[in-house]
């Protein structure tokens, strides 16, 4: 990926590196630390905005496989830079059945952790780690906002857990 100065100077961390710590309130306002679902695999993704075309299908797609995820054992994250009442009426209305995080105060501080925040629009990248239960990240991609992320990807990333 090359340089953009937009994006923060962290780089994404990829297989092998320990996954960069956050605590994210959820829909309901509830503390999510990354280090407490330690004991378990996590895909942690991000996503630029609710309610957005592409992040509505990227994440009704994920709701619509995630047969594929909890068969694996892995619990899923969808992480953005939007408040909680915005993620809370989104989930509302789509049914997602995985937490979705609000990285909204310290602005994008998960997403700057994980090297996936644009500094010049203030949102997240498409950004996915899968975490295993040690915390180390075993699969990472990340697109630029208006690049959709591919099922089949992830998909691939299951099967190797």
């Amino acid at each position: 990926m090359a340089a953009d100065p937009a994006i923060d100077a962290v780089t994404p961390p990829v297989a092998g590196d320990p996954a960069p710590d956050f605590t994210l309130p959820d829909t309901h306002g509830t503390p999510t630390q990354l280090a407490d679902l330690r004991g378990e695999p996590v895909l942690v993704v991000f996503y630029p905005f609710a309610f957005s075309g592409i992040c509505t299908g990227e994440l009704c797609e994920l709701r619509d496989n995630i047969e594929d995820f909890e068969s694996a054992g892995v619990r899923l994250l969808a992480v953005s830079t939007d408040p909680v009442f915005t993620l809370k009426a989104w989930q509302e209305i789509e049914g997602f059945g995985f937490d979705l995080l609000s990285d909204f105060w310290p602005h994008g501080a998960a997403a700057r952790a994980f090297g996936v925040f644009d500094e010049r629009s203030g949102h997240a990248l498409r950004g996915s780690f899968l975490v295993d239960a040690d915390g180390i990240v075993r699969w990472s991609v990340v697109h630029p906002r208006g690049q959709r992320r591919d099922l089949d990807g992830y998909l691939q990333a299951l099967a190797e857990i």
